[in-house]
C-alpha cells in the first residue's frame, strides 16, 4: 500500500521539497511566462468587453433623465393635449404628482462613437426648479434662465462633455448642430449626474418650432413612474401621440446591440481558442522537460494518480494566479482609461464590469481542460523504469 505524499509544509511552516508549490517557486523563469500569458489574455478580453459595453452604457446614461418622467408629444395639433390629460386623469394606474408643459429644440452631444442627438427642454421657472430637484441636483452654480431670454442651464456632465462653463455658448445661429435664432448662453450649471439642458419656455415658443407644447408627466416615485410609462405606451398605441419612456430606450438599446455582441462573442471565442491551443503546446513542452523528475518520483513511490494530481495542482496555481493578476491589471488599466479619456468628456465606463469578468472565465477553464487532457495522455503510457534507465529523455 503506497502512502499519500507528505503535506506541502512542515510544522514550522517551511515548504517541503516535494510539495506542488516547490517547482513553481524554484522555477519562476518557466512558470512566470505561463502566468503572464494568461494574465495578458484576461486583460485583453476584459478590456475589450468593458470598452464595448461602454457604448450602450453611455446611451442609457446620457438619456437616463427620461426615467424620471413620461414624455408625451401630440402629433400635429396642440389641442390633442387636452385629450391626453383627460385620459390620464381618468385612467392613470398611479397617482400623478405633476404635469409639466414644455417645448423642445434639438442639439447634439459628443460620444465615443461620434455625435448623438439631444434636446434642450424649455420650461417655466417653477418647473425647472421642480425638475432639477427631481433629478437630484445638489446645488446650482450660477442662476436659472430669465423669462424670454436666450439663457440656459446645463447639468455638470453636459458641461464636461461639451466643454461649457458659465457664459459659454450653448446654441447659436451659426451652429447647424446646435441651432437657435439667438445666441443662447449658459447661465447655470446644475450639480447632478443626469444629462439635461434647460431654457425658458417663452424663448422656445417665440423662436423654435413646431408650435406645440409637449407634456412631461411625473409619478410620485420611480417605481410608480415605470408602471405609468408601461401603461401609457400600451394605452396610447395607435393614437396621435408620441410617447417617450425609459424602458423603451433600454429595450431598443439591447436589441440594437445584439448583432454587435454576437460579433464580439465570435472574436472572444477565436481569441480563447488561439490562447488555449498555444497554452496547450507550452504545457506539453513544459511537462516533457520534466520526464526525469516524474520518473524518479514514481520510482520512489508516487502513483500515476498522485503525479497527475500534483501536476494539476501546479496548473491550478498558475491559472488562478494568472486570472487574478489579469483581473487586477485590467481594473487598473480601465481606471486609468476612465480618468484620462472617459471621465473628462463624461463618457460612461464601468471599470469593474461583471459582464467583462464573465467573458474572462472561459480562458482558465479551457486551458485547464486542455492541460488535463495533455497531462493525462502523457501519463497514460508513462514508463518510470525507462526514464530512470535513460531510455526516454
Amino acid at each position: 500500500m503506497i502512502a499519500d505524499p507528505p503535506p506541502s509544509r512542515t510544522k514550522n511552516g517551511r515548504i517541503r521539497p516535494l510539495s506542488a508549490a516547490t517547482y513553481l517557486v524554484r522555477n519562476a523563469g518557466r512558470t512566470i511566462p505561463l502566468t503572464g500569458v494568461i494574465m495578458l489574455a484576461v486583460v485583453l478580453i476584459a478590456g475589450i468587453v468593458a470598452l464595448m459595453n461602454s457604448i450602450p452604457l453611455s446611451i442609457r446614461t446620457t438619456y437616463s433623465y427620461s426615467k424620471y418622467s413620461l414624455g408625451m408629444v401630440p402629433r400635429g395639433s396642440g389641442e390633442l393635449s387636452l385629450n391626453i390629460l383627460a385620459k390620464l386623469g381618468h385612467e392613470s394606474p398611479v397617482p400623478i404628482e405633476r404635469v409639466v408643459k414644455c417645448r423642445a429644440s434639438g442639439c447634439q452631444v459628443k460620444s465615443i462613437v461620434g455625435k448623438w442627438p439631444f434636446i434642450v427642454l424649455g420650461m417655466n421657472r417653477p418647473d425647472i426648479e421642480y425638475f432639477l430637484k427631481r433629478l437630484g441636483a445638489r446645488s446650482l452654480d450660477g442662476r436659472l434662465p430669465t423669462k424670454g431670454k436666450p439663457e440656459a442651464v446645463v447639468s455638470e456632465p453636459v458641461a464636461r462633455n461639451l466643454g461649457l462653463k458659465l457664459g459659454s455658448t450653448l446654441l447659436s445661429p451659426t451652429d447647424q448642430d446646435n441651432y437657435s435664432p439667438h445666441t443662447v448662453k449658459v447661465v447655470g450649471i446644475a450639480n447632478t449626474n443626469e444629462w439635461v439642458m434647460l431654457d425658458d419656455i417663452e424663448y422656445q415658443r417665440e423662436n423654435h418650432f413646431p408650435p406645440v407644447d409637449n407634456l412631461m408627466i411625473f409619478a410620485h416615485d420611480l417605481q410608480q413612474q415605470d408602471v405609468l410609462d408601461r401603461w401609457a405606451v400600451k394605452t396610447f398605441k395607435g393614437d396621435r401621440t408620441l410617447v417617450f419612456a425609459y424602458f423603451i430606450l433600454e429595450k431598443e438599446t439591447t436589441e440594437n446591440f445584439q448583432t454587435l455582441y454576437a460579433i464580439l462573442d465570435v472574436v472572444i471565442g477565436v481569441l480563447v481558442l488561439v490562447i488555449t491551443i498555444m497554452m496547450g503546446m507550452l504545457i506539453n513542452i513544459y511537462q516533457s522537460q520534466r520526464l526525469v523528475e516524474f520518473g524518479l518520483l514514481q520510482a520512489i513511490g508516487y502513483t500515476k494518480r498522485q503525479l497527475l494530481q500534483r501536476v494539476m495542482r501546479e496548473t491550478m496555481w498558475v491559472l488562478v494566479l494568472g486570472w487574478c493578476l489579469g483581473i487586477v491589471c485590467s481594473y487598473v488599466l480601465l481606471i486609468a482609461a476612465d480618468k484620462t479619456l472617459m471621465h473628462p468628456h463624461a463618457y460612461a465606463l464601468q471599470t469593474l464590469d461583471p459582464v467583462a469578468l464573465r467573458y474572462t472565465i472561459p480562458v482558465p477553464l479551457s486551458i485547464l481542460l486542455v492541460a488535463s487532457l495533455t497531462v493525462w495522455l502523457r501519463f497514460r503510457k508513462f514508463d518510470p523504469v525507462g526514464v530512470v534507465e535513460r531510455r526516454l529523455v
